[in-house]
This record gives structure tokens, C-alpha cells and sequence, in this order.
């Protein structure tokens, strides 16, 4: 297994009335993230919030080319990023105890946090397809080509994972600095890693490891 220290690009925040980042997607030009009663769109090269939808917005957030998915509590929220209209919920697998999203392939991807699980589920009727163990608290999961990768953060110790998505099995490990946690996670499909910050506030790019 390859292991490395986190190299932190660039921090942006923390922003005004958001206490506490949720889920993290990329549009393919903004950072979308969740601050638990809105979604925030973030221009990455400029570093200020440019779009914001008011909407309930706890943890994980995906993006599948042109609808934007969220979960709140114990569902999961289809929206439209134009409009900011729900245009469909689907229950969550972890009933609440979930805390990362991502869209891979035509399905979503759900990370259970206290279960230590990652669930491939079905967008239109939430059933669980399969599901992957993990051995820490999973917080953030995405998809860069055809590598899954997932945030963990259990105490002071946050670090991003890159595993088999058949076994689960580590192959890379990218630890964070001591008391930065991570609290969700999208690629920019490129050379970038954002990172929700939990509640400092705020979110954190880190280079992906080559």
C-alpha cells in the first residue's frame, strides 16, 4: 500500500454564516458544498461563493452532469441547480447516518459514516446494490475515472483512501495533518482533491497523488 502526507494546495474560507461544511461536489466549474441549510457554489479560481440554494443540506452532496443530489437527514434530495426546485427524494440507506456522496456510472455512491460502509444505491428508488466495508468512519467518497476513493475521520486522524471497489481492500492512503478533518470529498477530475472542512468552516484543496 502507498502512503503519503497530504500536500494542501489551497484553503478557501471560512465563509460568512456557514458554521459547519457538509458534503463537497464539483459542477466541472464550482465546488458545491453543504452548510446544512443551504447549498453554497464556490468558484475555486476565484475563492468566493457565487450561487447559493436554499435548501436542506446536512452531508453528502453529488453532481451527475446536470442535477444535483443532497442528503438531508434521512433522505436523499434531487435538485435542479438552476432552479433550486426538488425534483425528487429517495431514502438514504444509512437512515441518517450518512456522509458522502457521489455519482459513478449511473448510480450514487453513499458513504455510511458510524457503519463504516460505502453503498452503491439505485437514483431512482434508493435500494442498496452492493455495499463495501471500510475499517474507519467513512465521511466523503468520489469517483476519479474508474478509482474510488473515501474520507475518513475518527478522532484527530483524517486521511483519503483510495480502495479495490470490489473488496474494499486500501491500495492508497493520503493522510491529513493532525487535527484537519475531513468531512466530504469530490474530485475536480484533474490533479485536485477538495475537501470539506467540518467545522472549521472550511474546504481544502489537496493535490492527488500521481
Amino acid at each position: 500500500m502507498k502512503h503519503s502526507q497530504a500536500e494542501i494546495l489551497r484553503e478557501y474560507g471560512p465563509f460568512p454564516d456557514v458554521k459547519q461544511v457538509g458534503g463537497v461536489s464539483f459542477d466541472g466549474r464550482n465546488v458545491w458544498f453543504a452548510s446544512g441549510d443551504r447549498l453554497n457554489a464556490l468558484d475555486p479560481d476565484v475563492g468566493e461563493v457565487v450561487n447559493t440554494i436554499a435548501v436542506a443540506a446536512h452531508a453528502g452532496t453529488a453532481f451527475d452532469g446536470r442535477y444535483l443530489f443532497q442528503i438531508a437527514e434521512d433522505r436523499i434530495q434531487k435538485i435542479d441547480p438552476k432552479t433550486g426546485e426538488i425534483l425528487s427524494t429517495i431514502p438514504a440507506p444509512g437512515n441518517g447516518g450518512d456522509s458522502g456522496l457521489a455519482w459513478a456510472e449511473g448510480t450514487l455512491w453513499v458513504g455510511e459514516y458510524r457503519g463504516r460502509k460505502i453503498h452503491q444505491i439505485d437514483p431512482e428508488t434508493g435500494a442498496v446494490l452492493r455495499s463495501i466495508e471500510s475499517n474507519r468512519f467513512v465521511t466523503g467518497v468520489t469517483w476519479i475515472g474508474d478509482e474510488l476513493w473515501h474520507a475518513t475521520w475518527e478522532g484527530d486522524e483524517s486521511d483519503i483512501r483510495h480502495i479495490e471497489p470490489e473488496t474494499g481492500q486500501v491500495l492508497e492512503r493520503v493522510e491529513m495533518p493532525a487535527g484537519i478533518g475531513i468531512s466530504g470529498l469530490e474530485s475536480d477530475g484533474a490533479d485536485r482533491l477538495f475537501c470539506g472542512g467540518g467545522n472549521s468552516g472550511k474546504i481544502r484543496a489537496v493535490r492527488r497523488p500521481k
